[in-house]
């Protein structure tokens, strides 16, 4: 069942366009990555997606529903999705399990505060002012904020910026819980380890248009491109590029005598493949 399907979307200000007029379509329980440059759009389609921008032209069916209804019916289907978009928590004078609870009276089937606050490394800062919280801390706070209402569909919008590695990697195990759970999910990130470890899919957007959609092992020919042998010769390191790598290194043994010095097969890394699509710029 597809939770979000998106066709020619496009959305202009003034003489630009953000998005021009992509086609995307989301399946109940999967991780999906939306991989791409700064202001290459990934922000204004999830904020399209999630209602909070309009959109030029296109249409937009999430769970089912048009993101651009308001009314009654859009809050009955806000009750349905959780949002971490890249702005902060801004409400300083709360505490941190206040914060929590006061948004978990928002939502019909809110998860276990003290759960939800734990799920994100804050459980000895719950009773923190968010005023005292590093930038970190407020970005955890903020997935928490996302969380609490249980959602059907969860659109995180760099959702580990400012996590050191343990608390990034703690954060992608509550995803695959969250997975698991039955939970659809949209992520948007600048670690491409972070879509690689998470992602079924992943759409790379350069310049508002969509490149390619595929899984992170498949992305631009990653399975089937020519695998790098080096090694250390006589004349200091050498390489060959080949798409039989077993070949070369039966012919260097046989060169060698036996052990290859300084052997390394490697293929291209997700990121060497993505920055080859978005033509080499980096985030």
């Amino acid at each position: 069942m597809k939770v979000i399907e998106v066709n020619g979307l496009v959305k202009n200000y003034g003489d630009f366009q953000a998005v021009g007029g992509i086609d995307l379509a989301i399946q109940a329980g999967e991780i999906f990555a939306l991989l791409g440059p700064n202001g290459a759009g990934k922000t204004t389609t999830v904020e399209i997606l999630a209602g909070f921008r309009d959109r030029s032209a296109g249409s937009v069916s999430v769970l089912g529903f048009d993101p651009a209804t308001k009314g009654d019916a859009g809050r009955a289907w806000r009750n349905r999705i959780g949002i971490v978009l890249q702005s902060a928590s801004d409400a300083g004078s709360f505490k941190v399990r206040e914060l929590v609870k006061h948004f978990s009276t928002f939502y019909a089937n809110p998860r276990d505060v003290d759960q939800v606050i734990q799920a994100v490394g804050l459980t000895a800062k719950r009773d923190s002012l968010v005023l005292d919280l590093s930038g970190g801390q407020r970005r955890r706070l903020d997935v928490a904020l996302g969380i609490i209402g249980s959602p059907e569909l969860l659109f995180l919008d760099e959702p580990t910026t400012g996590f050191d590695p343990e608390a990034r990697r703690a954060f992608w195990s509550l995803i695959r819980d969250l997975k698991s759970g039955g939970t659809t999910i949209l992520l948007t990130t600048h670690y491409l380890d972070e879509a690689e470890a998470l992602a079924d899919r992943v759409a790379v957007i350069s310049a508002g248009k969509i490149i390619e959609v595929s899984t992170p092992a498949l992305l631009g020919g990653r399975s089937t491109a020519k695998a790098t042998v080096q090694w250390q010769g006589t004349d200091g390191v050498q390489s060959e590029e080949s798409n039989n790598p077993t070949a070369v290194v039966t012919k260097l043994a046989a060169q060698f005598n036996g052990e290859i010095p300084d052997l390394t097969i490697t293929r291209p890394s997700l990121e060497d493949i993505y920055l080859k699509m978005i033509g080499g710029h980096h985030e």
